[in-house]
């Protein structure tokens, strides 16, 4: 930190089992990468190309080199893994993952249906190439699941392999944990928490009003997802209550 303050709460140290924040990275340029890890890096700790954009992102090798020479995880969205999957392509896709040095893969059924103990083999098969995030929730806002599913399905791929399970919410906040105004399904985040731990939990959060619930529900080295690459810094300071929403969340009484 640049100068002394007292009553900080102290942030996990990277590289961070927990206190987690992801970004989502749907669309930077090569030179914006640099940009955003310059002025960013030592409060991220692992970047998702979000959805299938490596599919069409140009110069796309230069690109995640450059996040690999800055220490950088990164991992491609789940939604590729699933137009894989769909095409019956799986083996391609881990082929891909290891051309491109990616060492992290997301495993996800957000889009498509798959049989649960599907899904699990696949966690099971890809920890043996990758550390594997597996996503929980689908991203039909229709589709809506009792508390003890979630529970349920995320016991089962962490037991199956998964490094964190990742908490649905797209990119916009309005779906999965969320109701479609972006407010949490409060009941359902609690009844998570009684079974699986916090700790394995990613959160995905874009939207402020969600990681002030998150912060003050869980405390300042949650896992949070979804960030966007210029709220950064901005999460950083709410985490720690140096921002409005938090200022008073860890002074003395």
């Amino acid at each position: 930190m640049n100068f002394e303050l007292t009553q900080i709460p102290e942030r996990t140290p990277k590289p961070r089992q927990h206190g987690l924040t992801m970004v989502m990275d749907k669309g930077l340029s090569i030179n914006e990468v640099r940009n955003f890890l310059e002025g960013s890096s030592p409060h991220v700790d692992i970047v998702k190309l979000g959805f299938g954009t490596s599919f069409v992102t140009p110069n796309l090798r230069e690109k995640i080199e450059v996040y690999k020479n800055a220490g950088m995880p990164i991992y491609f969205g789940g939604t590729l893994f699933e137009a894989f999957l769909i095409r019956n392509k799986v083996d391609d896709y881990v082929a891909i993952c290891k051309d491109y040095g990616i060492e992290y893969v997301e495993v996800s059924d957000g889009s498509i249906t798959i049989p649960h103990t599907e899904k699990c083999g696949y966690i099971e098969k890809l920890t043996k190439h990758a550390i594997v995030l597996s996503e929980v929730g689908s991203k039909d806002a229709a589709h809506i699941m009792a508390p003890y599913k979630w529970i349920e399905l995320m016991k089962a791929e962490l037991e199956s392999g998964a490094t964190y399970v990742i908490a649905e919410a797209r990119e916009a906040g309005n779906v999965g944990i969320y109701r479609g105004s972006g407010e949490v399904r409060e009941g359902l985040v609690q009844e998570i928490l009684t079974q699986i731990p916090e700790q394995k939990i990613i959160w995905e959060a874009p939207q402020k009003a969600q990681q002030l619930y998150f912060l003050e529900l869980i405390g300042c080295n949650v896992n949070l997802g979804n960030i966007a690459p210029n709220e950064v810094i901005a999460l950083e300071a709410m985490r720690i209550g140096l921002r409005g929403d938090t200022f008073y969340l860890y002074l003395d009484k």
